[in-house]
């Protein structure tokens, strides 16, 4: 009878303490995933660690002007466009494929990510991107050899990204770029590149971005150049808006990666944008 009562008399301090454990449990903070690091899937010209969500479809027309050294007899480039239509859909949480179409290449695309950046863990968020690219502009009234398997192209990119703080973003992509047929006979078909970008906020909706790709094996009688972007984001909510200079016409992975023409230090450069619009 003793124990019996003692057990009742006990009962209300042990259903407290047992309330005050769960609730110390619920304020020990939780490993959450941090936002992206980009606010679009494409820093510029290099692809970010964004991804689209699950069943989310986007719908982008990317842009790219002639060059503005033309001048005024070609309106700064605006006689002579490149354009891009490309579709990005969220199969899973993890995994985006794509397909596009531009008079340089029709290219096919996935974007799946390995591990996100956490809060109170993993630092940074890594994302693994493959191309599979078929080159429009090689043409076989040029090319009388030419065959079906030498238009195409092959990019695989390791993205890493780190969100410093709300305002600011950096990316490394390690890239590696296979062109079945190169112009140069001195060029390797497999080429190494390190691609970098960054993100800084400077208003609620508007960034700045730059991207740059660094070739580590062009031959010296190559005639390309490593592409350097320079643009502002706008979100206007239902899309995020990018316009930008760079030295690079083509926007397909193998043609920036490794067949930009312009040069910046010579004022040839073309004027572009990105829009988006997400369903």
């Amino acid at each position: 009878m003793k124990k019996i009562l003692l057990l009742l008399l006990l009962t209300p301090v042990l259903t407290f303490a047992q309330e005050d454990l769960l609730s110390g449990l619920d304020s020990v903070p939780k490993n959450e995933i941090t936002d992206s690091a980009f606010k679009a899937l494409k820093i510029v010209n290099l692809e970010s660690t964004k991804l689209a969500a699950k069943k989310e479809l986007y719908f982008i027309v990317a842009h790219r002007f002639g060059s503005v050294e033309g001048g005024f007899e070609s309106f700064f480039g605006l006689d002579n466009a490149v354009t891009q239509i490309k579709f990005e859909y969220g199969l899973t949480q993890w995994l985006t494929v794509a397909a596009g179409r531009s008079e340089q290449a029709y290219d096919v695309s996935a974007k799946y990510r390995l591990w996100p950046q956490m809060k109170n863990g993993f630092p940074v968020s890594i994302v693994v991107f493959n191309s599979v690219a078929f080159n429009n502009l090689l043409k076989e009234n040029n090319l009388p050899k030419l065959e079906f398997a030498d238009r195409m192209s092959y990019v695989s990119q390791l993205l890493i990204s780190r969100k410093f703080s709300d305002r600011f973003s950096l990316e490394l992509a390690p890239s590696f770029l296979h062109e079945n047929f190169v112009s140069d006979d001195n060029q390797a078909n497999s080429q190494f590149v390190m691609g970098v970008g960054g993100r800084l906020k400077v208003s609620k909706r508007v960034s700045i971005n730059v991207d740059y790709a660094a070739h580590a094996n062009r031959a010296s009688s190559s005639p390309y150049k490593n592409p350097l972007s320079l643009g502002v984001d706008i979100d206007t909510g239902g899309h995020v808006f990018q316009m930008h200079f760079t030295n690079s016409q083509g926007m397909h992975e193998a043609g920036f990666l490794g067949n930009t023409t312009g040069d910046w230090g010579e004022g040839d450069i073309y004027f572009g944008f990105n829009l988006s619009r997400v369903f």
